[in-house]
Formats: structure tokens, sequence, C-alpha cells
């Protein structure tokens, strides 16, 4: 969720914090403490990235597993959480396949688990959280161009949220999708777009066609922006504000990820169907 999507609260008063809300502050301080500890985490990369990585997506699975059942809830988070795991080693191993597999296999179990009621909706969770780790770990694990991949992802995502933000409070207009979340506007959406686009230029020294890449980071960027929205339309699905409380001023981990997610799968397929090396990151920069 970006930070512009407040779906069910209602339109910033103009006290403290005025049009950009009185949520602005925690919500800053938050960001730039999980910000800092992400790129910490991508600049050391190996077991530690690894580990980091399938944690958030175990709370990831959580919160879902949270949100859209409560029978057996502990035991389908556990098998989910084990199947991630086997899928990050694969990612880290660079084999593509035995991760889908872990995957597929892991939200079949959390399907049995759940049992008729559920079964899309719990399965689903585990090929939602595992997609985090997943990708992420194909692309660092890339020699050369693990890191560089990473951090244009950390560019693009985080350069759409800040622009969504401040553009959709301080300009206003249309609303992108009210329905599902009426605090997005269609100015916040473009401009998000574009910034991040433009901020994971950044990266551009590591490929000869800057085009190319804004491109690719203009349209990371759209499918950050259609994450945002799904995890909108779940919550609304399952009639819930936040996914969990765990971050002060955001909710929940998912809240935060949901965008990071959608854009880190969409980079490791194009990365993947780009490469023809057994380790994927190079196909975001050469093609």
């Amino acid at each position: 969720m970006t930070a512009q999507d407040e779906p069910n609260r209602a339109q910033p008063s103009q006290g403290p914090g005025g049009r950009l809300g009185a949520d602005l502050w925690p919500r800053v301080a938050a960001a730039v403490v999980l910000g800092l500890a992400a790129l910490a985490v991508a600049w050391i990369g190996g077991f530690v990235f690894v580990a980091v990585a399938w944690a958030a997506s175990a709370v990831v699975l959580w919160e879902w597993q949270r949100m859209v059942y409560p029978e057996r809830r502990v035991e389908r988070i556990a098998a989910g959480a084990l199947a991630i795991a086997l899928a990050a080693v694969a990612a880290l191993n660079a084999s593509v396949l035995g991760a889908a597999a872990a995957l597929v296999a892991g939200a079949a179990a959390v399907a049995w688990i759940a049992g008729p009621a559920a079964r899309i909706a719990a399965g689903g969770g585990v090929l939602y959280a595992g997609a985090l780790v997943v990708s992420l770990v194909l692309l660092r694990a890339s020699p050369g161009y693990g890191l560089p991949a990473v951090l244009w992802l950390c560019a693009v995502v985080w350069g759409t949220d800040v622009a969504a933000y401040f553009v959709g409070r301080l300009v206003g207009g249309p609303r992108l999708w009210p329905r599902v979340s009426p605090g997005k506007t269609w100015s916040g959406a473009l401009a998000g777009a574009v910034a991040g686009a433009v901020l994971g230029l950044s990266l551009a020294g590591w490929t000869n066609r800057i085009d190319r890449l804004f491109w690719l980071g203009l349209a990371a960027a759209v499918v950050s922006e259609l994450g945002d929205l799904f995890e909108s339309a779940l919550k609304r699905r399952f009639g819930v504000k936040d996914s969990s409380r765990l971050i002060p001023g955001h909710g929940g981990l998912m809240d935060r990820l949901d965008a990071f997610i959608a854009a880190s799968a969409f980079a490791a397929v194009v990365a993947a169907a780009n490469s023809k090396e057994s380790f994927i990151a190079s196909g975001l920069f050469r093609w």
C-alpha cells in the first residue's frame, strides 16, 4: 500500500498535519527506519539478505492468513512458512523451477489445511508472500548485478510511493478507484509512476539503453500501484482496515510491501525472460 492509500479513513483535516494528514510524521519516521534497514540488508546480501527476506515474507503470510480465515491458522502459517523457506533456498541456488515448485506445493498444502471454506484464499497467500522472497533472492543472488537490481527496485517503488502521496494530497483531483481506495487520485498515480521511473534512472550506469530502463521503470511503477490496489481490494473483500497493527502509522507489513511485492515479481519475470544466464538480474540492465 502506498502512503496515500487510506481506504477507511476520513479525508485529512486542515489541523496540524494540513492537507498532508496529521499522521505524516509518524509515517515518515517509520518509513525512514524501514528504508534504511532494507538498504543495509540489501548491501550485506548473502544469507542475511535471504533470512530477512524470508522473515518479511513469513510476516506477510501471517497477516494474509489472519485476514482471510480464522480456523487452523497456526497450521496454515507453519506449512506456508516452511514452503517459503524451501523456495528461498532454491532461489538462492538460481533454481526458478525449484522455487516455483516449493511455492505451489506449499499453496496446495495450506489450501488442504484450510478446507473447502477458504481453500483459494488461504492457498493464494503462500503464492503472494512467497513471491516476495523468491523474486528478491533470485535478483540479489546474481553476481555483479544483484545489488543494483535491488537498489533499482527500491528507487522505483519508493519514488512512486512518495510522489503519489504528496501530489495526491496537494493536487488532488479525480479519484483513481474510489470504491476500493478513496484516498488515491489520478494525479498522484500519474506523478508517482513518472517519478518512480525517473528515480530508477539513478542506476542508469549499468546499461547503455537509458530509454529502455526508463520504460521498464515506468512499467514497474505502474505494476507497483496495481499491487497497492490489489491489497486494498483484498482488505475490502475481507472487511479489514489494515493487515495488522505491526508498524506505527502504517498498519501491517503487507500494507507497506504490497507495491514492492508486485514490482519485484514483475522485475524478476522480466529479468528471467531477458537473461541467458543462471542468475537473472543482468536481464534488467542488458536488453
